[in-house]
Order: structure tokens, then sequence, then C-alpha cells
């Protein structure tokens, strides 16, 4: 009998556990997994864990113009950005959540004002959707940690994937190699 109450009891501990961070999720927060180094674990690959936010705390978070790129899906000016000219070693990180999505190995200059990758970091950090604004067919490409827009990706590219992402500098956030 102690045993099925120990079981019940562990059961009630995960379940509540579990709520709680699906609340926090849908509260705009999110627990992080530390590693030894202190980085947050969850910012190389994404684990699924989403994070929603109101459009007021977004604003709070973002300045004017990262909010007006990452949330309303706007785009900076060509040659505007800070890291289309960088050529440090690194990762890129997506702006309004930390989620990496690029690295300094996949950048190339496509000579066309704005950061661009021939790859993502790993497939799971971004969602591409259909974009038909402007009159055309685009595929906007999206952090799929927070689903703020990042750019687009187009069949130009350098080989080996023959794809061009052509990012906001705006939209993210360099973190230098150590």
């Amino acid at each position: 009998m102690n045993c099925r109450i120990a079981i019940v009891v562990f059961a009630i501990v995960v379940t509540a556990a579990a709520l709680a961070a699906i609340g926090q999720v849908k509260n705009g927060t999110t627990s992080s997994v530390s590693t030894r180094n202190g980085k947050d674990a969850t910012d190389a690959i994404f684990n699924g864990i989403k994070i929603v936010k109101s459009d007021d705390q977004w604003k709070k978070a973002l300045t004017p113009e990262e909010f007006y790129v990452l949330r309303k899906e706007g785009t900076e000016r060509a040659y505007t950005g800070t890291l289309t000219d960088n050529k440090k070693a690194g990762v890129y990180a997506c702006a309004a959540c930390g989620l990496h999505v690029f690295s300094s190995e996949h950048k190339f200059d496509s000579e066309t004002g704005w950061p661009s990758f021939f790859q993502v970091i790993h497939r799971k950090n971004i969602n591409e959707e259909v974009d038909n604004t402007l009159g055309e067919t685009r595929t906007e490409v999206e952090c799929a940690r927070c689903g703020s827009h990042l750019g687009h990706v187009f069949d130009d590219g350098p080989q080996p994937t023959g794809l061009r992402y052509c990012m906001n500098s705006v939209a993210l956030k360099f973190i230098p190699k150590r």
C-alpha cells in the first residue's frame, strides 16, 4: 500500500511541475537549463518550449526598430545593419529570445545589403512560412522559439545548399566565439 501512495504522490508532483512549466510559457517566461559554463543550454537547439508574449510585453523588451522587424515583419533598409559586414567568428542568435540560428562559418557576402547565410545552425531552430506580400511569393524565416520574423530565404545562394538566408541585422544578436 505504501508503494502505491508513493507512486501517486510522485505522479502528482510531476504533473504539478509540468503544469507550472506550461504556465510559465503562457506568461512569457521560460525556465532554462544551465550547463557547467553558465550558458543557457536551450539556446543552441530548440527544445520545443515556445515563448509567447503579448505585443505590450514585446514592446517593453525590444527597441522600436527591433519590434517593427521582429514582431511586425518589417525590413530594415539595405546596408544599414550593423552585422552586414561583420566577419568575426561566432554565432548569430534571434535578437528577441537568444535562440542560435546561424553560424559565422555559413555567412557570405551576397552584395544585397543584408547579412546572408547559406544554411542554418540547426533546422529545428527556424520555421519557414509562405509570404505573399509585395505581390510575390517568398519564404519567410521565423525563429522557432518565439515566432519572430528574421528575414527570407531564397534559392539563389552558393553551394553546397544553393540557399541564401537574407536576414535583418536588427533581428540578430551576434555572440563572438571565445
